[in-house]
């Protein structure tokens, strides 16, 4: 790659350049000049992240007739009705609460990220199947493999845009990203906040439900999500020049796969959205 070679001399990310896992490894100090990490081990073990992310698809379907049990009840999730069985609504819930878990594990307990990273993507899978067969259903499942193409399509371009020094993470960039970061994080507080009020309730819900609003906020998450992207390819370049020992290569592989998961789903919600609203 054209910036690889550079990758020693640059600074270090500032706190919003990078997802926590990648954030972390800025900071590590080791090198190993025999077992250092390389672009190959990385990228192998992104890719079992990947087949682990299809193990928790594969776990939803062979759990989906034995979770039908209990009295059902009927949910509208962006347009698409969803008849849901109680025992399947708390095994989601259940699996997004460890989601939460297993990606804190995996961020902050550094020897743990095989493992808790692996638990993960099980658990994000599960949710992924959830969507595309409980919510499109049979008519609108091709979403799934759509969404998965425009993702392919989205992590090909920035890894090229990358390669070639057309985007690279500069000053300029960090402060692209933390502007959008910062300011969707802070729509969103003040959306929050503004709906627990009584007076203003009805007021944001109108707008948060808002068709243009979902998509324009979908779009800008996603551009959001290919920054963080292009970040990621600079800190594992940063990891595999400055020759961190081999057993950071996990870190790296997951906070990678971590983006592409968080890429593909914002994807599929915008999909989803725009069917949604044509069914409805």
């Amino acid at each position: 790659m054209a910036t690889l070679s550079s990758a020693k001399t640059k600074k270090r990310n500032s706190f919003l350049a990078a997802n926590p896992v990648m954030r972390r490894l800025n900071n590590v100090e080791e090198h190993s000049e025999t077992d250092a990490c390389t672009y190959s081990g990385i990228a192998t073990k992104t890719a079992l992240y990947m087949l682990i992310t299809l193990g928790g698809c594969i776990l939803y379907l062979l759990l989906e007739k034995t979770l039908k049990t209990g009295s059902t009840f009927t949910i509208n999730f962006k347009g698409f009705p969803v008849e849901m069985y109680t025992t399947q609504a708390i095994a989601l819930g259940v699996s997004l609460v460890l989601a939460v878990v297993f990606q804190l594990l995996a961020f902050f307990v550094k020897a743990s990220t095989p493992v808790t990273g692996a638990l993960y993507c099980i658990t994000q899978g599960y949710f992924i199947a959830f969507l595309v067969y409980a919510v499109l259903g049979p008519t609108y499942q091709y979403l799934g493999v759509l969404a998965l193409l425009i993702t392919l399509f989205i992590v090909a371009a920035m890894a090229f845009l990358y390669s070639k020094g057309i985007i690279r993470v500069t000053k300029k960039f960090k402060m692209v990203l933390f502007t959008l970061v910062f300011t969707m994080v802070g729509v969103t507080l003040i959306t929050t906040i503004a709906y627990l009020i009584p007076f203003t309730r009805n007021f944001v819900s109108g707008i948060v439900n808002n068709y243009v609003v979902s998509i324009v906020s979908s779009i800008i998450f996603i551009i959001i999500a290919s920054l963080f992207l292009i970040s990621d390819f600079d800190t594992i370049a940063r990891v595999v020049e400055g020759q961190l020992p081999k057993k950071y290569e996990w870190q790296a592989a997951f906070g990678l796969a971590f983006t592409v998961i968080w890429i593909y789903i914002k994807v599929l919600d915008l999909l989803m959205t725009i069917v949604g609203k044509k069914n409805s």
